[in-house]
Parts: structure tokens; C-alpha cells; sequence
């Protein structure tokens, strides 16, 4: 079964609907208890970090997410889910995130040439990695995955799993061990974001 961190933050419905297309238990869920009864803990998020990370934290649910990982239990973090695995943010002030993975979350404004858009939104190609993780073991070098983001990690070289090109090389997904991150929604990047999933 795979369980949905509902903290409050986050497109739900997408998700649930691509985990049910591949033939996924699902449960969406902020009570601790129910989520530890899963074999996956998926963390979605949109919106600003601050926000996210505290709700997360009031629930209490940074603590299951925590425990999760210690047992050995896959976690994805979506889009801000996979922002708020690394150690800080610096989204409107500098934030502390969940520790889980080496990085910063930095703007991309200043680090892309100008003349491009932010928030990056839109269809990118994968530059994959670490082609033998488990992360893509159903993608090819240069599938397309859809992007929202206005943020991007930094210095995760160990755990980078893909990154992308938008006038610069930006992380599009990380896996260390049993965490992973995807910057992009495979919930919204049809046959590729599935064979994700």
C-alpha cells in the first residue's frame, strides 16, 4: 500500500488517480498511524516551503516520515515534497528543512539566463544520472517530465539522480538509499511519470 502524506499542501487528486492507473492501494491520509501501515510514503507539496515544512511539522508528521525512513521504507518527495527532504531553503528567508539528503533549495532566479521564465514550467528532457538506481529503471535517457518550480537543490551531488537543462543544469530527481525526490510531477507527465510511479 502506498501512503499519502495529506498535511494540507498539495494536488492530491492527480496522484491518487496516476497510483490507482497502475493498479496501487492507495491511502491518503494525515493521521500517523494510518500512514505507517504503508509500505511507501509518498510527500507531495505545492506552494511556498515556510508554509509546507511547518504544517509538517505541527502534525507531527515529520516524525513518521522520520521513522519511515529509519525502517528502511521507500519515501518520494514530489516537487516541494522533494524540496523539503534537504537540509535548508532559501525560499523568502533561509528554512530548515527535514535533513534527509545533503542540499540547498535556491532560486533560480539569477542562476538562469534572463531571458528565460520563472517559474520553469513546462516539458524537459532527463538527463539521466545514475542510470542503475531504482528511481528509472522504467525511463529513457531523455524522456520528457513536466516541471513547476520557481526553486531547485543545490549541491546534492550525492544523491542526484537526474537533472535537466534550463540555461543551466537544474536537479530534476534524487535518490539516496530508500529516499527519493522527483523536482517534476510524475503525476502529471503521462507514460513516463507512471513508469515512475
Amino acid at each position: 500500500m502506498v501512503g499519502i502524506i495529506d498535511y494540507g499542501v498539495g494536488n492530491l487528486f492527480s496522484l491518487r488517480s496516476s497510483l490507482a492507473a497502475i493498479g496501487q492501494e492507495v491511502v491518503v491520509s494525515r493521521e500517523p498511524e494510518v500512514l505507517r501501515r504503508a509500505d511507501h510514503i509518498l510527500l507531495p507539496g505545492v506552494g511556498a516551503f515556510q508554509d509546507a515544512v511547518t504544517k509538517l511539522r505541527q502534525s507531527h508528521l515529520d516524525e513518521m516520515v522520520y521513522e519511515a525512513v529509519k525502517e528502511g521504507k521507500p519515501l518520494m518527495g514530489i516537487c516541494l515534497g522533494m524540496q523539503m527532504l534537504f537540509e535548508k531553503s532559501f525560499e523568502y528567508g533561509e528554512y530548515e528543512g527535514l535533513g534527509l539528503l545533503k542540499g540547498q533549495v535556491i532560486p533560480m532566479a539569477g542562476r538562469i539566463p534572463e531571458n528565460l521564465k520563472v517559474p520553469h514550467m513546462g516539458w524537459n528532457a532527463l538527463n539521466i544520472t545514475q542510470p542503475d538506481g531504482n528511481l528509472f529503471r522504467n525511463t529513457r535517457e531523455g524522456d520528457y517530465v513536466y516541471f513547476v518550480h520557481s526553486y531547485f537543490a543545490h549541491g546534492c551531488e550525492d544523491s542526484l539522480a537526474a537533472r535537466t537543462e534550463y540555461g543551466t543544469w537544474l536537479t530534476a530527481a534524487v535518490e539516496k538509499d530508500n529516499v527519493f525526490g522527483c523536482q517534476f510531477h510524475p503525476e502529471k507527465s503521462g507514460e513516463v511519470g507512471l513508469g515512475i510511479l
